[in-house]
């Protein structure tokens, strides 16, 4: 997988659990689980500006881009 999800190492900063952070950001904590674990295929904008607003981030603190090693 090329892009990584870094909601826990946000929600670590910050001390919130993924409960709290689901329920702010309107999402069950089952999704939130999905995006945390990389099993998400897409992610909606208004879902990623609604968690950035939640954390106070931008959404490059959320998401990262890493090389795979077949592409190398």
């Amino acid at each position: 997988m090329a892009i990584v999800v870094r909601i826990d190492v946000e929600l670590a900063k910050r001390k919130m659990s993924v409960g709290e952070f689901a329920e702010k950001v309107g999402l069950t904590p089952a999704n939130v689980a999905v995006l945390k674990n990389g099993r998400a295929k897409a992610v909606r904008f208004s879902t990623l500006e609604a968690m950035c607003r939640v954390l106070e981030c931008q959404p490059g603190d959320l998401l990262e881009f890493v090389e795979d090693e077949e592409a190398s």
